[in-house]
């Protein structure tokens, strides 16, 4: 059934929109409720989109196969027109649930007229590995094979999701058997699989990789580039540094990237000094730091409180002719937010990035609600989440409700306003929860005293094949035991042993 209906079917005060069938569990609060918006009554749509009518039919928790019976069945559904926003909009819904992106992709796939397009293969083929679903995934790559629909990005999210599951060895014979697809073996997807490599600490094999062949692919830039990120990662920095002569030696000139990933390095370290002593040698290398190496310490100064220090750095990018841009102004948002400047935070959003063109993105909304939240200013937080949704340049994401999540439990309001929330996040925005968004609502519900949703919860997560954290089930388990819940406890308790 349709996550929505189960996380709020605990409240009773809840109205269903069309027929109280499961194929209609779009669900608001009744009319009694009162907004968190500070209206008296919640707004109910006239009709539901497209996109909220598929949703509803998608019977969460079920296999692939059940998902593709219920819309071929449904005939709601295969009377909808199907675009390639609708079915990017579907997948990105369903991008943590692959039993419903997968039942979704079939679906569309099997639409008389209608031709998926390549993105769409190529979201499907990154959730299935997300999910860690690898025989799925090497299936529907052998059938792109066939339909000759394999580009070098596919091939990429596959090696990737192999490595990330610790199947490295996978991720190398994808690249060995590169000629199979049709694609070649150059610059480019060698830097694809050593990129892979590095990123999963596999800096050694990645290296080996390299000196087999670099006697018949020329590296550039780049591959250099990926390898100082590498020795970095598993905290080898002299490795790095000597990589940046290596990569002199092959005619390629060290660039602000080659520098800024030192510099990432020594800022996880909080080492400021040997990032001063890298700003120096950049600019005597003629390749001073630019907008991202600025935004990266200006990042770590704020996480070790160096509030001051970090605003000089603003002051030394200005003036090195420097121009913030939108991930720059963020990160400042976010330092002023923390040293409890807020009207400066405020002049930044509302002023300062106007004046000079810089546009506002999701992260810069969610920066400004984080940090209304955090100075306990839940109304401010909330018209600056009205004001995103008007500004339609930007969407909510799950990081936006975040904090106001946390503001439901920690102000006690776990009734309308947490309905409502949950309500936009699902219904509104068709958000699809992560683990962490999963964990903070049962942590806080349980807390709440609200186990019965809690476990609603739990048994979602097990359904989409997202694994709970140890504690997050201990809590939970305590919680339903003290309610006498004896079902779940068994089955919260024979989960755990499974961990």
């Amino acid at each position: 059934m349709f996550m929505i209906f189960r996380v709020q079917k605990c409240f009773q005060r809840v109205c269903f929109l069309g027929s109280s069938s499961n194929s209609s569990a779009f669900l608001h609060t009744c009319s009694s409720a009162v907004s968190p918006l500070g209206s008296s009554q919640l707004e109910r749509p006239t009709r539901l989109s497209d996109l909220d009518i598929i949703i509803t039919r998608v019977p969460v928790g079920n296999s692939d196969d059940q998902v593709l019976l219920s819309l071929q069945n449904d005939q709601a559904c295969n009377s909808i027109q199907l675009t390639h926003v609708l079915v990017h909009q579907l997948l990105h819904r369903f991008k943590n649930d692959w039993k419903s992106a997968l039942g979704v992709f079939r679906w569309a796939e099997s639409r008389p007229g209608y031709e998926l397009p390549p993105d769409a293969y190529d979201m499907i083929i990154d959730i299935l590995g997300k999910m860690r679903q690898m025989d799925q995934t090497m299936d529907l790559l052998e059938r792109m094979h066939q339909d000759r629909l394999i580009t070098l990005k596919t091939v990429g999210k596959v090696m990737r999701r192999f490595a990330g599951a610790g199947k490295w060895e996978d991720a190398v014979r994808i690249f060995d058997g590169l000629g199979r697809f049709g694609l070649d073996k150059n610059t480019e997807s060698m830097n694809l699989l050593l990129d892979t490599l590095c990123k999963e600490k596999k800096v050694e094999v990645a290296r080996d990789i390299f000196l087999e062949l670099r006697s018949h692919i020329s590296p550039n830039a780049h591959t250099f580039n990926i390898f100082i990120h590498g020795w970095c990662k598993v905290n080898r920095v002299d490795e790095a540094h000597w990589t940046i002569q290596e990569m002199k030696g092959h005619g390629c000139r060290p660039c602000a990237i080659s520098y800024s990933t030192i510099t990432l390095f020594y800022c996880h370290k909080y080492n400021f000094g040997k990032v001063y002593e890298l700003f120096d040698e950049m600019e005597a290398q003629g390749c001073p730091p630019n907008v991202v190496t600025f935004t990266t310490v200006m990042c770590y100064l704020t996480n070790s409180g160096e509030f001051e220090e970090a605003m000089q750095l603003y002051e030394r990018m200005k003036s090195a002719g420097c121009k913030p841009d939108t991930l720059f102004y963020n990160s400042l948002i976010h330092t002023l937010g923390r040293a409890g400047r807020v009207p400066e935070a405020i002049h930044i959003f509302e002023v300062e990035m106007p004046e000079n063109e810089v546009p506002h993105n999701t992260s810069t909304y969610n920066t400004l609600i984080a940090m209304f939240c955090n100075h306990a200013q839940v109304e401010e937080a909330l018209k600056i989440l009205q004001n995103m949704e008007r500004s339609g340049l930007c969407k909510p994401d799950v990081q936006t409700y975040y904090p106001l999540l946390k503001m439901c439990f920690k102000t006690g309001k776990t009734d309308n306003f947490l309905n409502k929330l949950v309500n936009d996040m699902v219904n509104g925005h068709h958000l699809s929860f992560d683990l962490s968004t999963y964990t903070l609502l049962i942590h806080g519900l349980c807390r709440a005293g609200k186990c019965e949703w809690a476990y609603n919860l739990f048994e979602e997560m097990i359904a989409q094949d997202m694994k709970p954290r140890y504690r997050t089930c201990r809590l939970l388990w305590d919680e339903v035991k003290l309610k006498n819940m004896t079902a779940a406890a068994d089955s919260i308790e024979d989960f755990m042993k499974k961990l």
